[in-house]
């Protein structure tokens, strides 16, 4: 136990052991849906026996690993898996859409991790965030806390969406809201009264009272029990290692997808740590975030070589740093997680989306608290922050939301009479992010 406070500074830090592992179960059950989610949308396009159960395992252990590497390498609270929208990406539009073969789409995954280790160790990634100005890491955290707030009630079925005005509100009369309202109601009750754990006892509650109801809340049906026991073993995923064609991906020239993966990748990354940076009272110093880039980009290249699409750090890492994490050995405990969930899997299936939803919307609040640092009564800060906070929620792209914001801040900072006011960095990044909209637009 000394060792462990020592090698992670928790005295420093403030916090203790105990802490850390509730902080690092929290995020890894804020999460866990990402066990499910990714095998269901990689298997439309890794075309494998048992496709869905061997890309559980894949995914598990992708998280594993990456996860771990963030928390003993950089020391930090932040875990990582597949990401959403670029595994979609990897699926629908590269595999399917453009027919690239799924292990030379591997490959191409492979290469960006490269092109982002390159960047990571050269500190060219930290000096681009470190241009960021103030008010724009201000708007991305809120705009963070929106789009969490907005998975919450999704998930929750709070809003669902509408033809005609995209999105609407549910049936708050079904099981899947009243579960979600009753969680949001505990856990908001547990947090007044300072309970410890009180996110994960709110999780645990709905999720324990959507099995013992038979509520339709497990993917629009009633908890079927466990259909293996709890330890069963893993799905064998030779199929998928190392099954990467990096050579087919240089021949093929395939540039442009290896962009797309490094500018979402990118992006994505880079706001999840500004936005989380702020949740966490000690200062987050150049070298851990160096590190946390380069954690990052190793386990995108090492995702790639187990068989899945870009691992990144997730936003839900804040439902731990709320529980209290603040060290690394947060991060270590959820990957521990993950590799339980590799032989524990049918366990993890007992946690529905409706039970996580509550936490989402409460971390997506007190994060967005960062508002009033923010000055909106100067139209050359308001209005680039206001940009960044409504695009990453109403584009469901942490990468967008960013784009929209720097190309306003440089936009403003240009024709509005103070052209030095945006660091010269700041406006060639926003070039590259002019020319990738272009680029985009032309097919």
């Amino acid at each position: 136990m000394n060792m462990i406070r020592r090698y992670f500074a928790l005295e420093d830090h403030k916090t203790g052991v105990w802490t850390e592992v509730r902080a690092g179960v929290t995020t890894f059950l804020t999460m866990s849906y990402i066990l499910f989610v990714n095998p269901q949308i990689l298997s439309k396009a890794i075309d494998v026996p048992n496709a869905v159960e061997v890309l559980l395992v894949v995914t598990a252990l992708a998280s594993a690993v990456g996860t771990m590497i963030m928390g003993l390498y950089a020391r930090l609270p932040f875990a990582l898996a597949p990401g959403m929208g670029l595994n979609a990406y990897f699926a629908y539009t590269v595999v399917l859409g453009q027919g690239i073969p799924w292990p030379v789409a591997l490959g191409a995954v492979f290469i960006s991790g490269c092109v982002f280790l390159v960047i990571s160790v050269s500190g060219i990634r930290a000096a681009i965030v470190a241009v960021i100005p103030s008010h724009l890491k201000c708007a991305i955290a809120a705009g963070i806390g929106i789009f969490l707030a907005l998975i919450g009630l999704q998930h929750g079925g709070f809003v669902v969406d509408h033809p005609a005005t995209l999105i609407s509100v549910g049936d708050m009369s079904a099981p899947g809201p009243l579960l979600a309202l009753a969680g949001l109601a505990l856990t908001a009750l547990l947090l007044m009264y300072r309970v410890p754990g009180a996110v994960i006892v709110g999780i645990a509650a709905v999720s324990l009272v959507a099995i013992l109801s038979n509520a339709p809340v497990f993917n629009g049906t009633a908890f079927s029990g466990f259909s293996k026991p709890f330890f069963s073993l893993p799905a064998n995923s030779d199929a998928t290692w190392m099954a990467l064609d990096i050579t087919a991906a240089l021949s093929l020239g395939i540039g442009a997808i290896v962009f797309v993966f490094l500018f979402v990748d990118f992006f994505d990354t880079a706001g999840t740590l500004i936005g989380l940076s702020h949740k966490i009272p000690q200062h987050i110093s150049p070298l851990a975030m160096n590190r946390a880039f380069t954690a990052d980009a190793l386990a995108t290249m090492f995702g790639s070589l187990l068989g899945t699409s870009t691992t990144t750090s997730y936003i839900e890492s804040a439902a731990g740093v709320e529980e209290g994490g603040r060290s690394g050995l947060t991060a270590v405990v959820t990957a521990l997680c993950f590799l339980l969930a590799v032989g524990a899997w049918p366990l993890a299936a007992a946690v529905p989306t409706v039970a996580t939803a509550p936490a989402l919307i409460i971390v997506g609040w007190l994060m967005s608290s960062v508002m009033n640092k923010i000055d909106w009564h100067d139209i050359r800060t308001g209005l680039p922050a206001f940009v960044t906070m409504l695009g990453i929620p109403l584009t469901f792209s942490i990468a967008q939301g960013i784009s929209f914001g720097i190309l306003a801040e440089c936009g403003l900072c240009l024709f509005g009479g103070r052209p030095k006011a945006a660091h010269p960095l700041l406006y060639a990044i926003a070039v590259v992010l002019l020319l990738r909209v272009f680029f985009l637009a032309s097919g």
